[in-house]
């Protein structure tokens, strides 16, 4: 067991249901070998409260009542996006990683405001730069609020989350040196318990729910007011990268980067939200309404047998949270276009290439000139295609009798998805005695972005208390929080490590950003979430 971040054990849950989803699982690994890349010895980091529960619950008191003074002054519209700051809490980089890793900028320089530390040249009024000063002039008050309210809290939370922040970074890495690729039951299974197991020293029940490539995790903690409903996050512990990659990747932190397979999609995610936890179980608080964590352990290739778990676990969620990485610049992630999976199986006939060609026909000609068909489809509106993976035929001197495709593909609205899942189940062979079969693999619905975003002016007020900017932007790739999202829950996703390339050979996290992400998620879980929607309590 690789070391945790705080220790407060409690059991675990019997596991529920099994799994109802036929998918095939590679063979499995050595079991002896995954143990004993799990086997380490279990530390505790400082558990001494700085802080008293009376003067916790008074600092989350004064959170609430500056955040809700934010979100009412707040136009309904969100202002123009601004690029995450490290709070002043968090030093300076040293030259060489300032170097190294470049202060983060906004995606599109013409929609940035210029942070409010900083000088402002005159410009002329806008209607943007309206909604921008009021939003500063917001948060500033929150802020003012708080410090009043309680002397040093902003400093304070940031401070404690700095100082968790050498093991979050530690317990990611070795969190990443346990792989895991989807369809690797054994590598996964392990993975869970050690996961389980972290999450049990922060309070939270734990039980394993059997699945056909893996077992995925429920977690739960509770709340101080356990009336409300719950607050769901959802989190994947699979990843994109096969067995073997560590041997000439391994996990190294260099420049203020921690690199290698899986930091930051996702498992830099589930260790900041540990190391949330643990800071809240560090000042002797609980969240403020129930919590429940679904990883899952099928997301890279679409959760086929997950999304049952996340779905069961939507019904009466106040809210839903995503511990998928945000964009490059630190903004949250407001919207996702919708994903699926098809495989193209196409079956012809085999003959002997030179002797009985006309016998033949070929599954590999008939699958190319379906392919450039398909590829049209990428030309319509809200409509983008991968044709990812292609196999097919056995030998050169053999007419091809079967080949297949795997294609991947996005879609912004859910007419434009509805339009290309129609189009390619009519797919017809081209050749005569050839046959071809669509197969939906996995689906994920769009989900559009939602106007005015309560959830999101709550966490961007939450960050200014924080001394944080932060903001959110639709995201083109898509994940378990799609399914919320298209329904109309409150969603955001992107609460994971701040960093980039995944799925890349660059894969990384930012150092210097895991202490105000630990800071965010302990103050979004503590404090009371306003009113999100009308059927929402609480």
């Amino acid at each position: 067991m690789s070391p945790q971040i705080v220790g407060s054990p409690t059991a675990q849950g019997a596991a529920t249901e099994p799994d109802r989803t036929q998918v095939s699982v590679p063979a499995a690994a050595d079991g002896e070998a995954l143990a004993g890349a799990a086997a380490t010895t279990v530390t505790t980091v400082a558990t001494a409260a700085a802080v008293t529960r009376t003067a916790t619950g008074a600092a989350i008191t004064a959170i609430t009542a500056a955040t809700t003074a934010t979100a009412t002054t707040e136009p309904a519209a969100s202002p123009p996006m601004v690029p995450l700051a490290v709070p002043p809490s968090v030093p300076a980089a040293s030259p060489a990683t300032a170097t190294a890793v470049p202060p983060v900028a906004p995606a599109n320089p013409a929609t940035a405001t210029t942070p409010a530390t900083a000088p402002t040249p005159a410009t002329p009024v806008t209607a943007a730069a309206t909604a921008a000063g009021t939003a500063a002039t917001a948060a500033a008050t929150a802020k003012t609020t708080v410090t009043a309210a309680l002397p040093g809290l902003p400093q304070a939370l940031s401070a404690r989350a700095r100082t968790l922040a050498g093991a979050v970074r530690r317990r990611c890495a070795d969190l990443a040196r346990i792989e895991s690729p989807s369809g690797d039951a054994p590598r996964l299974d392990a993975l869970a318990e050690e996961l389980a197991a972290g999450f049990r020293a922060t309070g939270a029940t734990a039980r394993r729910e059997p699945g056909p490539a893996g077992d995925h995790l429920v977690l739960e903690w509770e709340g101080r007011d356990e009336t409300l409903p719950h607050l769901l996050i959802v989190g994947h512990h699979d990843t994109v990268w096969p067995v073997g990659t560590l041997a000439d990747w391994p996990v190294t932190e260099q420049d203020g980067r921690l690199t290698g397979p899986g930091v930051v999609d996702m498992k830099g995610g589930l260790a900041i939200l540990e190391g949330a936890l643990a800071l809240l179980a560090d000042l002797g608080e609980r969240p403020h309404r129930a919590v429940r964590l679904v990883v899952v352990s099928d997301e890279e290739v679409g959760s086929p047998d997950g999304r049952r778990l996340v779905e069961r676990q939507l019904r009466g969620a106040a809210a839903v949270l995503g511990l998928e990485p945000p964009h490059p610049d630190g903004r949250l992630k407001t919207a996702r276009r919708g994903s699926t999976r098809v495989r193209l199986t196409v079956t012809g006939r085999e003959a002997h290439a030179g002797n009985d060609a006309h016998d033949g026909v070929s599954a590999v000609d008939e699958l190319v000139d379906q392919l450039v068909a398909v590829r049209d489809l990428a030309g319509q509106p809200g409509t983008e295609l991968n044709a990812g993976r292609i196999s097919g035929g056995s030998r050169a001197n053999v007419i091809a009798g079967r080949a297949e495709a795997e294609l991947g593909l996005r879609f912004s609205t859910a007419e434009a998805q509805r339009r290309t899942l129609d189009h390619l189940a009519r797919l017809t062979a081209l050749r005569p005695g050839a046959r071809v079969r669509t197969e939906v693999l996995s689906s994920r619905p769009a989900w559009p972005e939602r106007t005015g975003n309560p959830l999101l002016r709550h966490v961007r007020s939450l960050a200014a208390v924080l001394g944080q900017q932060l903001d959110g932007a639709p995201a083109g790739g898509a994940g378990d929080t799609n399914l919320p999202g298209s329904r109309g829950l409150p969603t955001l996703d992107g609460f994971g490590a701040v960093g980039a390339g995944a799925h890349a050979r660059h894969e990384h996290i930012r150092l210097d950003q895991i202490g105000p992400r630990i800071a965010l998620l302990a103050a979004l879980l503590a404090v009371p979430l306003p009113r999100l929607r009308d059927r929402a309590e609480g």
